[in-house]
């Protein structure tokens, strides 16, 4: 499987334990998506999955949820702020505040690997993807871009062929794609999309595998990494059927 060309062009990609969101820790004031967590991913040598979402100036912030509720002393929708607003809000834990990918890839600086994914709103704005683009030009570390939306990835595909894109994807059972018409929860189950997305990788549920077609495509020569391992055992299962983790609450 590591032989194949596919897998072996892409080693810098699997060849350490991906770190979720960063190595995050709230009981020592380290949230995810957050300075403190990626500097602690780098310090340890792991690589760096993280979050990008788009404010209403057009900017590529760094933050996994569409509100800020869950963790930030505020309240709201990202996507209505302006990236100088959103950098004023602080954060419940730690005294981090929200960076672009801008300052990110400044504080990455190529140490380690960066597995960016794209949030969507599932409303076919191709507006992150541009912006992620734009940043990333330049950036002369190794990175991939990925997303559950499969039309951010065909973007990415048709604007930036050469850019390293995957899909992350699960079994598409879960309530929260409901919000989504039926036929574009089959074309996710069943990887219909492919022709058009053309990913180089699948970052797939690790408690959702063995999946059939997930498998059918490691076994084509395309790395799969499992998320999100929270165990060292786990990630022992997990590894049974994909190419590397990415795991939070542990040292993998």
């Amino acid at each position: 499987m590591r032989f194949t060309p596919q897998c072996r062009a892409l080693d810098w990609l699997i060849d350490r334990p991906i770190a979720h969101r960063g190595l995050h820790d709230s009981s020592r004031g380290i949230l995810e998506n957050t300075r403190s967590a990626f500097a602690a991913a780098i310090q340890h040598g792991y690589a760096i999955e993280c979050d990008l979402q788009i404010t209403s100036d057009g900017e590529a912030v760094v933050f996994h949820d569409e509100t800020l509720d869950r963790l930030c002393h505020a309240q709201g929708l990202l996507k209505t702020m302006t990236s100088s607003d959103l950098q004023k809000v602080s954060f419940k834990v730690g005294r981090d505040r929200m960076q672009t990918l801008g300052e990110l890839l400044e504080q990455v600086a190529s140490k380690v690997t960066l597995v960016i994914e794209l949030k969507s709103h599932w409303d076919r704005d191709d507006r992150l993807v541009k912006r992620a683009l734009t940043v990333l030009k330049n950036y002369e570390g190794p990175y991939a871009l990925m997303s559950f939306d499969p039309r951010i990835v065909e973007a990415v595909a048709e604007l930036s062929p050469q850019t390293v894109r995957g899909i992350t994807a699960d079994r598409v059972t879960d309530s929260y794609y409901q919000r989504l018409p039926l036929v574009r929860r089959l074309e996710m189950q069943s990887f219909d999309h492919l022709w058009q997305t053309k990913p180089h990788f699948v970052s797939f549920n690790f408690q959702e595998l063995p999946f059939g077609f997930v498998q059918h495509i490691r076994h084509a020569g395309h790395p799969v990494i499992s998320w999100t391992v929270k165990s060292a055992a786990d990630a022992s299962r997990a590894r049974r059927f994909s190419d590397q983790v990415t795991f939070e609450g542990f040292l993998a």
